[in-house]
């Protein structure tokens, strides 16, 4: 019964399609629900990754001390390039909501 509330209620911008105001009002809800929740997944991500990496980095230095400044140097570079993705997800939320390209 709930999926069908919510699956009516995200339509309801369909019905109210001829007066514009109401129209718009639903696509900018819509894509400030859809950034929230894009960027809660992707921080959510994120934070799983880096903690995942630096669990692997330490129990890879207590097993082997001597490679402890490559595995932080490694460690460094992947949460870049995991933080660069949770970035990514920012400046398409920000486009969603500033110059949303759904408001024809």
């Amino acid at each position: 019964m709930k999926n069908l509330v919510l699956f009516f209620g995200a339509f309801l911008g369909f019905a109210f399609a001829g007066d514009v105001s109401i129209a718009t009002a639903t696509v900018q809800g819509y894509s400030v629900l859809a950034a929230g929740v894009g960027l809660g997944l992707a921080a959510l991500g994120g934070a799983v990754g880096m903690g995942s990496t630096a669990a692997a980095t330490i129990a890879g230095t207590a097993r082997n001390p001597g490679l402890g400044g490559k595995l932080m140097t490694t460690m460094f570079i992947a949460l870049a390039m995991i933080e660069a993705q949770v970035i990514y997800t920012l400046v398409i939320a920000l486009i969603a909501l500033y110059a949303n390209p759904f408001l024809g």
